[in-house]
């Protein structure tokens, strides 16, 4: 079975783009009138190639979704999208995990290396050794975190020593120590780690790490879910991508104080904390936006005024650390 390769993305500088036909017209009423702008695509393509690679395919197949139901984009990008997901329909049905190979008697030799890839069943030195060279060497982040997803199923003694002792006295780019972090707790690894994260000396219990956006303490689901609430109305694919910005924003800032203080229990936090993504979403996809009318919206009161800055500041911090370059890392 071969995987539909996604095309490379050419957009247009302008808003809107060709017409979509009636083949690939949203279905659903409220969502005759979504379009894409030129960042936000860029970003879903980059965002679905690493679900694939990563292996997070029911993800990639709701991304898929949400972007057949938007419109004004090139018609080859809806074919392509259609026959990706008709793809993984097939080879990955909806319960999220991948068909189970092992009982048929002619099993796809193309299904078989996945399976091997991800979770070999005979893990020799050299393949643990080259996985763990690749989590602490490699210079692109996607194959350091597809690497990190594979060192998760590794059965030997040197693995969970090895990346603790990466993880707390070499320099790691935050995302990627996200990542690991996340690998350790999957592999049931617990404790506390001391690291450096953002230029400040963190400890993290790696039995804490959040494993999905739901797993984090409720001020923070509550920070997205009320720009998600502001932001559908002036544009109805900017929820979503509030959301992706977000988890982006969350593996940077995971366990420094810039989180800490997002975990304030009141209203007040979760006000400044979305008023300040907000400004960012808009920045991100528009390249610009009106400060003012933001802090309106989130009644960003005067004696409020410090901690919006200081929110806007860290996810300021966030994005000039290079969110979406391969090389400078939920």
């Amino acid at each position: 079975m071969n995987q539909p390769k996604i095309g490379e993305t050419n957009v247009s500088q302008a808003q809107g783009g060709a017409t979509i036909t009636e083949k690939n017209e949203p279905r659903e009423d409220n969502r005759d009138n979504v379009y894409l702008f030129p960042k936000m695509l860029d970003h879903y393509q980059i965002q679905l190639t690493r679900m694939l690679e990563a292996e997070q395919y029911s993800d990639a197949k709701q991304l898929i979704r949400f972007l057949l139901q938007c419109r004004g984009e090139d018609a080859r990008h809806y074919e392509e999208w259609g026959n990706l997901l008709s793809w993984l329909e097939m080879a990955f049905p909806d319960e999220g995990s991948p068909l189970d190979y092992s009982g048929l008697a002619d099993q796809d030799e193309e299904a078989e290396l996945r399976r091997a890839a991800l979770k070999p069943t005979e893990q020799d030195e050299a393949y643990v050794k080259q996985v763990l060279y690749i989590i602490q060497n490699h210079p692109s982040i996607d194959q350091q975190m597809l690497a990190l997803e594979r060192a998760v199923h590794l059965d030997h003694p040197d693995v969970d020593p090895t990346m603790i002792e990466w993880l707390t006295t070499a320099p790691v780019h935050p995302v990627v120590q996200f990542k690991a972090l996340q690998c350790l707790r999957r592999r049931e690894v617990t404790g506390k780690l001391t690291m450096e994260r953002l230029d400040e000396v963190t400890e993290l219990d790696i039995e804490l790490t959040p494993l999905a956006l739901e797993d984090f303490p409720a001020p923070v689901v509550q920070t997205v879910e009320r720009v998600e609430s502001m932001s559908e109305s002036e544009d109805p694919t900017l929820p979503h991508f509030a959301r992706e910005l977000w988890k982006e924003c969350l593996q940077f800032l995971y366990g420094t104080s810039a989180y800490n203080r997002m975990l304030e229990d009141e209203e007040e936090t979760i006000d400044c904390w979305a008023a300040a993504l907000h400004l960012t979403l808009l920045i991100t996809v528009y390249g610009s936006a009106e400060d003012d009318a933001i802090r309106d919206t989130y009644g960003i009161s005067e004696p409020l005024r410090f901690r919006y800055e200081q929110a806007c500041r860290s996810l300021r911090q966030v994005a000039g650390f290079g969110r979406f370059d391969d090389s400078p890392e939920s």
